[in-house]
């Protein structure tokens, strides 16, 4: 019965976060009349994971040059390390790591936030005053999280690139003309339909998705959060571990598309 019954809340949560997600859609129309509140939300939210994101990324960067320029020297092709690096992060380690920091920084403040609302009556306040809490509190966050993950992708796939040219560099013997050079040759080459590189923008296409999973994951769990505090903090847990997990599993099924032929 236990198991049934958690079968039942996961279904039911699910379900609720798809009904989300189709009525922010329904609101977009009040986009602009909302632009204001979006703004505030690309401030707090690009401000707070911005020194992350960048420490993160240069990090992942580094670890992936060197792990990789290890191996590549044993055979003499380390001078193809900033193709690896520059294809890794642009495919995959970028939206990733931004996807995570934002689901632990800011998707844990969403659900916080809106859980605190919910627990001391301020939701059905706003209920009571016929304003629409998807229009005023819910779709603005959701824009903003869409907007601003591939933003702050594209930021952590350009430090990741720095800091593989650095280890390259001082580690591997590789020049920065050289790591540059098979950079923009890794990524120069555009899609069939968009004239964009593919990489480049398969992977801000994750991050958008990416960033529309974790903004509506965790208003969802901030808007369902019962019971006081401790009713807060298990939503707040929710969301993060909900959103990293969906993000992954996206990510293989996104990546799978891109990338099947």
């Amino acid at each position: 019965m236990r198991l049934l019954s958690r079968l039942t809340n996961v279904l039911y949560a699910a379900g609720y976060r798809m009904e989300l997600l189709g009525r922010v859609l329904s609101r977009m129309p009040a986009f602009w009349k909302r632009r204001g509140l979006v703004a505030d939300q690309l401030y707090v939210g690009g401000i707070k994971v911005l020194h992350v994101v960048l420490l993160v990324g240069l990090s992942m960067g580094m670890v992936v040059s060197l792990q990789t320029g290890i191996e590549l020297s044993r055979i003499g092709q380390q001078d193809q390390i900033g193709t690896l690096v520059a294809l890794s992060m642009a495919r995959e380690m970028g939206p990733f790591v931004t996807a995570t920091v934002l689901a632990a920084a800011v998707g844990s403040s969403l659900a916080a936030e809106l859980g605190t609302m919910a627990v001391s009556e301020e939701l059905a306040a706003l209920e009571v005053l016929s304003v629409d809490r998807i229009s005023f509190l819910v779709m603005p966050r959701v824009v903003a999280l869409a907007i601003l993950c591939p933003m702050l992708t594209i930021l952590c796939d350009a430090v990741g690139i720095v800091g593989g040219s650095f280890v390259a560099q001082s580690q591997l013997g590789v020049g920065y003309s050289l790591y540059f050079d098979t950079v923009v040759e890794a990524l120069k080459a555009p899609a069939q339909l968009i004239p964009v590189p593919k990489d480049v923008y398969a992977g801000l296409f994750k991050s958008f998705i990416f960033g529309i999973i974790i903004s509506v994951i965790s208003c969802a769990s901030g808007i369902r959060a019962r019971g006081g505090a401790l009713g807060v903090g298990s939503g707040t847990r929710a969301a993060v571990r909900d959103s990293i997990i969906l993000v992954i599993v996206s990510n293989y099924f996104m990546s799978w598309f891109f990338y099947r032929q």
